[in-house]
C-alpha cells in the first residue's frame, strides 16, 4: 500500500472513526439523568456510568493481544462498530435499568477496540509520520465528542429521551458499513507494522517507574472527568434549574476550551513551566473548578465554571498521554500505550461508581467534592514523588 496521507482509504477510515465516537457521545450528556428517570438510585447511576470503564479495563489488553496473534486489525474495527451499534439500539429499545447497564457495558467493549483502530490507522503512514497520523485521528475524536455532546440536549428536547440512542445506533450502523470498505495491508506487506499489546513485553513495560506514576495520575484524572461532565454534571444541572436544551450550551462551554487546551499544552505551557509544574497547575485548576460546580447550581455561573473545568482537564490528558510512553523504547511503545489505556480505565469505572455511592449516602453535590479531592490527591502524589527524587538524585524520576 502506498503510504500517502490523502488516500481514499485514509479518508474513509477518518469518517468511520468520526461516526464511531459520535455514536458513543451523542447520548453521553443525557445518560445520567436518563437512568435517574428510569428509577435508578445514585449508586446504580454510578454503576451504569462506571461499567463503560470497567469493560475497557477488562477487554483492552485481551483485544490487543488477539489482534496481534491473528495479525489482523480490520475485524476488530468492525466488531467495535457493531458493539457501538448494539449499545445505542439496546438503550433505545429498553426501558429497564438492567438493559441500561448492559447497553453501557457494551459501549465499553466498543471503546476497548480503539487501540486497534489507532494501530491500523498508523499503518497507513510511514514511521516518521506516525505523530501526524495520531494528531489527525485525535482531532477526529475531539470533533466527534464536541458535535455529539453539543446536539444531545437539543435532540432530547425535540424528540424525547430515546432519540439520542436511536441516533447513536444508526451512526454506528453506518460505521459498520464504512468499516467493511477499510483497507488493511496483506501479511506480506506488513513487515514494519506497529503492534498493539505484546504479551512478552507486558511485564517489563509495567515495571517502568514513569509509566506507573503517569498511569496512577491518569486514573485520578479520568475519575474526575467521568464523574463530572461525562457523569453527574448534566443530572445536577437539570436538577438545579437548567432544561435539556441548556445542556447543549453547557457542553459547548466545556468542550471548546477542552479542545483549545490541547494546543496550548505542547506549544506554550510545558515549554514555559516544565512537565511537573504543568501537571500541578492543571490538576489544581481542575480540582478548583470541580469544587465550584455545586456553588454555581443552576445559575449563569455554571457556564464559566465549565469553561475553566474544560480547559484545565484539557491540559491534563495530552500531557499524561505523552509522558506515558516517553521512557519506553520504540519497540515497546505500543505495549506501553495499551497498558496505559487499560490502567486509566480504572478511573473511568471507579470515579463515577464511588461518586454515585457518595451521592446516595449524603447528597448529589458530594460527587463533585469527591472528584475535586481526586485532583488534590494527584498533586500530593506529585509532591511526594518530587521529594523522593531529590532524596535519590541518581534515579531517573521525572514526576
Amino acid at each position: 500500500m502506498a503510504h500517502s496521507p490523502w488516500r481514499k482509504d485514509v479518508a474513509m477510515f477518518l469518517i468511520a472513526s468520526f461516526f464511531f465516537w459520535l455514536s458513543l457521545f451523542i447520548y453521553m450528556p443525557i445518560l445520567s439523568p436518563y437512568v435517574e428517570q428510569l428509577g435508578g438510585t445514585y449508586s446504580f447511576v454510578g454503576l451504569v456510568l462506571g461499567s463503560y470503564g470497567l469493560m475497557q479495563f477488562l477487554c483492552r489488553i485481551p483485544i490487543g493481544l488477539a489482534s496481534d496473534i491473528i495479525q489482523k486489525r480490520k475485524p476488530f474495527v468492525t466488531i467495535g462498530m457493531a458493539a457501538a451499534m448494539g449499545s445505542g439500539w439496546l438503550f433505545a429499545l429498553t426501558n429497564s435499568l438492567g438493559g441500561a447497564l448492559v447497553a453501557r457495558a457494551l459501549a465499553g467493549v466498543a471503546a476497548a477496540t480503539w487501540v486497534v483502530f489507532t494501530v491500523l490507522y498508523s499503518s497507513y503512514f510511514r514511521p516518521e509520520n506516525t505523530h501526524r497520523a495520531m494528531g489527525q485521528i485525535s482531532l477526529v475524536v475531539v470533533l466527534a465528542q464536541l458535535v455529539g455532546m453539543t446536539v444531545s440536549g437539543s435532540i432530547v428536547d425535540r424528540w424525547g429521551w430515546h432519540a439520542p440512542f436511536w441516533a447513536g445506533g444508526c451512526l454506528a450502523a453506518a460505521g459498520v458499513v464504512l468499516s467493511l470498505s477499510i483497507k488493511e495491508e496483506k501479511q506480506g506487506e506488513r513487515s514494519a507494522r506497529p503492534q498493539t499489546v505484546q504479551l512478552k513485553d507486558l511485564l517489563s513495560v509495567m515495571k517502568e517507574p514513569l509509566l506507573l506514576k503517569v498511569s496512577v495520575l491518569s486514573v485520578l484524572a479520568h475519575g474526575m472527568i467521568f464523574t463530572t461532565i461525562f457523569g453527574f454534571t448534566p443530572a445536577y444541572a437539570l436538577r438545579t434549574g437548567l432544561d435539556e436544551n441548556d445542556l447543549s450550551l453547557l457542553m459547548v462551554c466545556f468542550m471548546i476550551p477542552h479542545a483549545i487546551a490541547t494546543v496550548f499544552i505542547g506549544k506554550t505551557v510545558v515549554p514555559l513551566l516544565g512537565k511537573r509544574r504543568s501537571l500541578v497547575i492543571a490538576f489544581f485548576g481542575s480540582a478548583l473548578f470541580t469544587f465550584l460546580i455545586p456553588v454555581a447550581g443552576g445559575s449563569w455561573l455554571v457556564y464559566p465554571i465549565q469553561m475553566g473545568s474544560g480547559f484545565f482537564l484539557g491540559l491534563l490528558f495530552p500531557l499524561l498521554l505523552g509522558m506515558s510512553i516517553e521512557s519506553v523504547d520504540d519497540a515497546r511503545k505500543a505495549t506501553a500505550m495499551g497498558t496505559y489505556q487499560a490502567i486509566y480505565a480504572i478511573g473511568m469505572f471507579g470515579g463515577p461508581y464511588l461518586a454515585g455511592i457518595a451521592n446516595e449516602l449524603i447528597a448529589l453535590p458530594f460527587a463533585f467534592y469527591f472528584a475535586g479531592t481526586l485532583g488534590l490527591v494527584a498533586i500530593g502524589l506529585i509532591v511526594v514523588w518530587k521529594q523522593k527524587e531529590e532524596e535519590t538524585k541518581g534515579d531517573k524520576m521525572i514526576v
